[in-house]
């Protein structure tokens, strides 16, 4: 009905003053359903006057009261459209009002059951759905102030009115009138099981992409902008995991930090855009390159780290000399004419009960070497 339309669409939130200006298209969205849940209500009015007609035409009331109630109605609906079109609504949290289409809207019900007791079931089942509808947006704190001025309402009616509160089904016309109502009614709480459900399903979808944004927050956190490859926090963090797992099962796992050959001088040569370039096509050559297993990251500038489990030291050396010559193959004059990128790397192998530190400790020492020795080259520790 039209209170209870009220509450399907209001956002049962705090009615204070929002702190924040939103952006344009969520006012326009905001804007938008209130237009659809005003409408509904001005629909939900017409529905109950029909049932109030087909009273009159029995003459169990008259016709003042279907006027009155459809025109104060439209009245009530109308001016929550005016507050909605003037954008009052937008300056609190509850841009819908709630508590105050809920009282108005309650006030209507009980004015009427006062004028029409004869048929009275008929605003107190409205009353009934109000609460119904409410209970999927209302907060705690709205509840029960709605509950408290509800009972205040209706205290008097029933407790110092000797006027008793109708359902007649005398004649024919009464029981149509009678069965529409409480078809009516019956069919408000279908749809506020459809609603709830339609709700339930907006929430799933709503935490699903909730939980995929927050996956992707968590993947571009470990991820190195420029290289795309795992930064510094996240590839240390692979490496103790894996000297973790290699000290429990005993397997061999090695190392290698790779660094690229003359780098400040591509830099200053060829600008640094240049620069992050062959960064970028060194990354994706080494992924490429190596197995689903390793582990690559960004140590630092132009320094990788590449974690390589269940390797022995022979095994890595191999790994590494390839990885070198498909570098140095590589035609890096498509960045600019004459240009040539080559690696240094130092390899080391876990001994038993080292730690993280002089793990890498030893391979930048073997790296050391490799650089010493003249570049473009692996040296194991």
């Amino acid at each position: 009905m039209s209170s209870a339309a009220s509450l399907l669409q209001g956002q049962g939130s705090h009615s204070t003053a929002a702190p924040v200006r939103l952006p344009l298209e969520v006012l326009k969205r905001r804007a938008g359903q209130r237009r659809h849940m005003l409408a509904v209500q001005g629909v939900s009015y017409t529905l109950i006057t029909s049932v109030l007609l087909a009273y009159c035409y029995a003459g169990t009331v008259p016709i003042i009261i279907p006027s009155a109630y459809f025109l104060s109605g439209i009245g009530l609906v109308s001016v929550f459209v005016v507050l909605s079109e003037a954008h009052f609504n937008d300056r609190f949290e509850d841009h819908y009002l709630t508590i105050f289409q809920v009282a108005g809207h309650v006030a209507l019900q009980l004015c009427f059951l006062l004028a029409a007791p004869q048929i009275g079931f008929a605003f107190l089942s409205v009353v009934f759905l109000i609460f119904g509808f409410g209970a999927l947006r209302m907060t705690s704190r709205q509840a029960v102030t709605s509950w408290t001025l509800t009972m205040i309402g209706l205290a008097p009616i029933f407790l110092f009115s000797s006027t008793p509160i109708g359902l007649p089904i005398t004649t024919q016309t009464e029981r149509v009138a009678a069965m529409l109502s409480f078809v009516l009614t019956i069919g408000q709480c279908a749809f506020v099981g459809l609603y709830g459900s339609t709700m339930r399903k907006m929430l799933y979808d709503r935490s699903s992409e909730l939980k995929a944004a927050y996956k992707r927050i968590e993947e571009l956190a470990e991820l190195d902008e420029l290289t795309g490859a795992s930064n510094r926090r996240c590839i240390m963090r692979m490496l103790e995991e894996e000297i973790a797992r290699a000290t429990r099962s005993g397997s061999p796992c090695s190392i290698a930090l790779i660094d690229l050959d003359y780098f400040k001088r591509i830099n200053d040569a060829y600008g640094h855009p240049t620069g992050d370039e062959v960064l970028r096509t060194f990354s994706i050559t080494m992924f490429a390159n190596i197995r689903s297993v390793d582990r690559f990251g960004r140590y630092g500038g132009e320094e990788f780290l590449l974690v390589l489990p269940d390797m022995d030291a022979g095994q890595a050396m191999r790994a590494l000399d390839r990885s070198r010559a498909i570098i140095a193959e590589l035609d890096w004059s498509a960045f600019s004419p004459g240009m040539q990128v080559t690696m240094s790397a130092g390899v080391a192998t876990l001994n038993s009960n080292e730690t993280s530190d002089t793990f890498l400790a030893r391979a930048d020492s073997a790296l050391y070497a490799a650089k010493a020795q003249g570049r473009n080259r692996i040296t194991r520790a």
